[in-house]
């Protein structure tokens, strides 16, 4: 029997065909015994001087001679401008396009070292040391929250840019080329992976085994699982999650709650309480594609996760930016990426009077708003914004439609759920009310990029009426309903709402694409797939379900109506 819980931060699953090690001297004993080339590959953000001395002293622990070959400094000095793809237009501070570049280009010729003698291990370590043709072949990994966080704070770390080892840490760089560049690199190899580290405590790291490692993602990949979720600080962020959810904030306020975004999300597995590895969401995608996408939707998307859901916590905080989402073609050909990220906001809670801005209105004059942001930005002169952007009453349980090109923002007093394309490092801003950051700086606003995207078609009565959509029932029993509660021809997914009765329960099947859910109101539900697996979710939980799943069952938790946020791709 299900039990009723309050949101868990730190979901976490069992390993499958495996458990999860503590400690370097757990992970060296199960090195193969003869002379032997050892490669730990991983990302250049990682405290590799701490990591290489924890494992030579363990190696060392049993017996062994170490030595240490650090393929950073192999790489060729031409190896930052190979990465890098440049930016559209040149000289653009803000943006580049994703790069294509490959850890291979990091080298002139990838070093191949030798084997030591007897029964010695040599250490090849850093990013691109698997290419070294090792023995076995080890990977470290560190959630890409640590590097969020330092941004946040504004103390990117010297050395943490692929190719740029002793020099300051620069954030353009770190998203749009050291990311995807990595993130491909551990993609390609994760399969022939021999022990993956979760080095987040790099004296007491916590790893897996690869056999256990893609047991245990092959497991994942057919049931429903929650992301670890994490909340990041802004200067307009709320405190909803500081007393609805428990969070302590990085800053002082939880703005951006991390549900489900593919690119940075990890899967804890582990025993509460005893070691865990984060195991990338994003390798369920790559390793199990049609399990977990589905068929049709792999086919379109590839490996990567196409729908996401975040937090934008502004209770008690301030209005978000004025800002939009490049078009379609814009994305493709300024930025690489294949789609684009047009977006939704669903107030899952407000205060009185708050809004959402959203749509240009009927009067709008592009011209005029462009020298009003300028005049803003040159001169510190407020912006009337509501002269050229339609304000919306916040209602709980309204989702407002964004499609790329539309300018929006949510206002202050508000949680919304953004459900949304994965695409989230994209937001082409107008104007940011004035603010200066803690060093008296404005925020910098590419509204170049914003006004070359903006969709001056849709205005007016044209914004309620396709942005501001009301519920339509797709099916209802007794106790239960599923209602549209939007879907526009542009996007290629549609938001509904299941509206679940105490104690009602209601049957679903994925028909071979994956859902995402959230709990919007009530305490609570639980999942039961056709295989037995049962998975509980507290209010404000957001999980996916696996196309492999096919047929399941909610069942609504509590003394209270149910309310859940569902998300799936829609045909083309």
């Amino acid at each position: 029997m299900s039990v009723l819980r309050s949101y868990d931060p730190l979901p976490s699953y069992q390993p499958v065909a495996g458990e999860v090690a503590a400690g370097w001297s757990a992970a060296a004993v199960d090195l193969p015994r003869g002379p032997l080339l050892l490669a730990v590959d991983g990302p250049a953000a990682l405290d590799w001087a701490a990591l290489t001395e924890g494992l030579a002293a363990a190696v060392r622990s049993t017996g062994r001679e170490v030595d240490l070959l650090d393929v950073r400094d192999q790489y060729a000095a031409a190896a930052r401008e190979r990465l890098a793809a440049q930016p559209v237009p040149p000289g653009d501070p803000f943006f580049t396009p994703l790069s294509q570049g490959q850890v291979a280009d990091l080298f002139d010729s990838v070093p191949q070292p030798e084997r030591p003698a007897q029964d010695g291990v040599r250490v090849v370590f850093g990013p691109g040391a698997s290419l070294c043709a090792p023995d076995v072949l080890w990977y470290a990994d560190l959630p890409k929250r640590y590097a969020e966080a330092a941004v946040s704070k504004g103390e990117l770390p010297v050395g943490v840019n692929l190719g740029r080892p002793g020099e300051p840490g620069d954030l353009v760089r770190l998203f749009y080329t050291d990311w995807p560049v990595l993130d491909r690199h551990r993609d390609a190899i994760a399969g022939r992976v021999d022990r993956w580290i979760d080095v987040q405590d790099p004296a007491r790291p916590a790893s897996l085994d690869g056999v256990a490692l893609r047991s245990t993602l092959a497991h994942l990949a057919r049931g429903p699982v929650r992301t670890r979720p994490y909340f990041n600080s802004t200067p307009w962020g709320g405190k909803w999650a500081v007393a609805e959810l428990g969070f302590t904030p990085q800053a002082g306020n939880t703005a951006l709650g991390y549900e489900l975004i593919a690119p940075e999300a990890g899967v804890l597995v582990g025993e509460r309480g005893r070691a865990q590895v984060e195991v990338p969401f994003q390798l369920l995608c790559v390793e199990h594609p049609e399990d977990m996408l589905g068929e049709d939707v792999h086919r379109r998307f590839g490996t990567s996760f196409p729908i996401r859901f975040d937090y934008l916590d502004t209770m008690g905080g301030g209005n978000l930016s004025l800002h939009l989402h490049p078009q379609e073609q814009y994305m493709r050909e300024v930025f690489g990426w294949p789609y684009t990220q047009h977006e939704t906001y669903y107030v899952t809670a407000s205060e009185d009077g708050a809004r959402v801005l959203l749509g240009l209105t009927e009067e709008a004059d592009p011209d005029t708003m462009r020298r009003q942001v300028e005049d803003a930005i040159d001169n510190g002169v407020p912006m009337p914004v509501e002269d050229h952007v339609q304000s919306h009453p916040a209602t709980v349980g309204q989702l407002f439609m964004i499609p790329a090109g539309t300018p929006h923002a949510s206002g202050a007093g508000n949680l919304v759920l953004e459900v949304s394309a994965t695409p989230y490092l994209y937001s082409l801003r107008f104007y940011d009310w004035l603010r200066k950051n803690a060093a008296g700086a404005s925020r910098p606003l590419p509204y170049a990029h914003g006004f070359a995207n903006l969709d001056t078609a849709r205005r007016g009565e044209d914004v309620t009426k396709d942005l501001v959509q009301q519920p339509r029932t797709l099916r209802s029993e007794e106790g239960w309903r599923e209602e549209v509660i939007g879907a526009l021809p542009e996007m290629f997914y549609a938001v509904h709402r299941l509206v679940v009765a105490r104690g009602a329960s209601v049957p679903d099947d994925t028909a071979g694409r994956f859902h995402i859910l959230n709990v919007a109101a009530g305490e609570g539900a639980v999942i039961e797939t056709r295989d037995g697996r049962t998975h509980t979710l507290a209010f404000a939980e957001t999980v996916t379900v696996p196309a492999a799943v096919g047929p399941y069952r909610i069942r609504a938790l509590g003394g209270d109506e149910v309310q859940i946020v569902k998300a799936l791709v829609v045909e083309p």
